[in-house]
């Protein structure tokens, strides 16, 4: 990830001292799984443009930390976009601006605006681009979002931002080491009180008035106990994110329509929810009269402890089978999942590789042998409903197909196996695009042995 500053204007080459870095010289520092480069690309008394950018090594960043078993590492090709190690680097880079404690004969450069340009990226973040741009405006930049190329998908996810404005060297880099991090939403170390003394002291001056204060408090200090002991909590500011209503309600309507369905089988002893995340589903299918068994299958070791911390928050609640959280994918054959009553893969294959999902049916039906196998997947064509300006709903999507091309891949899917197969919309239906939601529903042919 990289950042580039340019200022423009008459005593443009005092960065170079608010900076407290040589224009002479590359600066340079390595630290464990990292290495930190800022040099000049232009200096001038009218214009400078300075570069800063961190090369990482996801391999020595693991080693050691609390993600080291997560196996995400090796089976997701998703884009390495590394915005908190890059903000944690460049605050100790960039002390002295961020400090705003140049040499004497330069403290008045301090608080001097300058017409300048900053870009950064690339950056990964689950906000749509009118959300990003909802973060900068408010502070007075114009704001421009681009897409990269990628080698894994034709449209990246990662995006790259640029910021122009009037500002100060100082609240520049203050503003953007507190909104990176909330763009991306994560965070590679511990949160704890020095992390609120960061937010009230980069965020002064800015953060007071910030129509999402909220937001950016929840996304940086994430719990509750942490956001009220900053100067910027206010009790009658709702604690809430940026959220997408209409997804939020078709999740639901997504679980309740499967929960339903299952209600209705003779057999439903056991079920796998498999990609399971965070938990959501499994703990509804907890509640299903008639369940004994439920395996939560997911491969992130932080999405797997959220969902064991959801798991040990309903098990007092009556008639609750706690699922058991299992560390696996489809990538990996696993023979604890083999012949259950239920399969449920809900909101997943999209985030696969189309090429790869014919060998993780295969298996499916040849090796787990699910009396019922369930898949949920958006439809494409509703999107223009949304009025979307994203070609996919969410950004970690691989694909997204038409009704047409969902019941084409589930058929050849299932022509092999003996399974029967139906399909049903989920959500508000539109007359010319259908449903938001697209169910498949694969019923293992009676007579057909375990």
């Amino acid at each position: 990830m990289q950042l580039s500053l340019t200022v423009r204007g008459p005593g443009a080459e005092a960065v170079s001292y608010l900076l407290a870095k040589n224009p002479n010289k590359l600066f340079e520092r390595g630290e464990k799984g990292l290495t930190v480069r800022l040099l000049y690309t232009t200096f001038s008394s009218e214009e400078v443009q300075v570069l800063i950018y961190v090369n990482t090594d996801p391999i020595e960043l693991v080693k050691n930390s609390p993600d080291l078993y997560d196996i995400t590492h090796y089976i997701n090709d998703r884009e390495f976009a590394a915005s908190s190690i890059f903000v944690s680097s460049i605050r100790k880079a960039l002390g002295t601006a961020l400090n705003g404690k140049p040499k004497e004969e330069y403290v008045s450069w301090v608080e001097h605006p300058f017409d300048m340009d900053l870009a950064f990226g690339p950056i990964a973040s689950d906000l749509r681009d009118q959300e990003l741009e909802a973060l900068f405006t408010p502070i007075v930049y114009e704001v421009e979002v681009e897409r990269g190329n990628s080698f894994i998908r034709e449209k990246s996810f990662a995006r790259y931002i640029t910021l122009k404005g009037k500002q100060t060297v100082q609240n520049a880099l203050k503003q953007v080491s507190i909104l990176i991090p909330v763009i991306d939403n994560y965070k590679h170390y511990f949160i704890d009180e020095r992390e609120i003394e960061k937010l009230d002291r980069y965020g002064e001056g800015w953060l007071e008035t910030h129509p999402l204060k909220a937001m950016i408090l929840k996304r940086t200090l994430r719990f509750h106990n942490m956001i009220s002991q900053s100067k910027f909590y206010e009790k009658e500011i709702p604690d809430v994110e940026i959220v997408d209503r209409t997804k939020v309600r078709l999740n639901d309507l997504r679980y309740e329509a499967i929960i339903k369905y299952i209600e209705t089988l003779p057999k439903r002893e056991t079920i796998v929810d498999l990609g399971a995340g965070e938990g959501k589903l499994s703990v509804q299918l907890g509640f299903i009269e008639g369940v004994k068994e439920i395996l939560s299958v997911e491969p992130s070791n932080k999405a797997r402890l959220r969902a064991m911390e959801r798991f040990e928050q309903a098990g007092g609640k009556f008639g609750f089978i706690a699922p058991t959280p299992v560390l696996g994918s489809l990538f990996y054959y696993d023979e604890r999942l083999n012949n259950k009553d239920v399969m449920i893969l809900c909101e997943v294959i999209e985030h696969i590789d189309e090429h790869r999902l014919a060998k993780i049916f295969e298996s499916i039906f040849n090796n787990n042998r699910p009396l019922v196998l369930i898949v949920t997947t958006p439809n494409r064509e509703y999107n223009v409903v949304y009025d979307m300006d994203e070609s996919m709903r969410h950004t970690d999507h691989r694909f997204e197909w038409t009704r047409e091309e969902f019941r084409e891949r589930c058929v050849e899917w299932a022509r092999p196996n003996p399974y029967q197969l139906r399909f049903q919309g989920i959500g508000k239906e539109n007359p010319s695009y259908g449903q938001p939601t697209q169910m498949a529903i694969f019923t293992r042919e009676e007579g057909t042995s375990k």
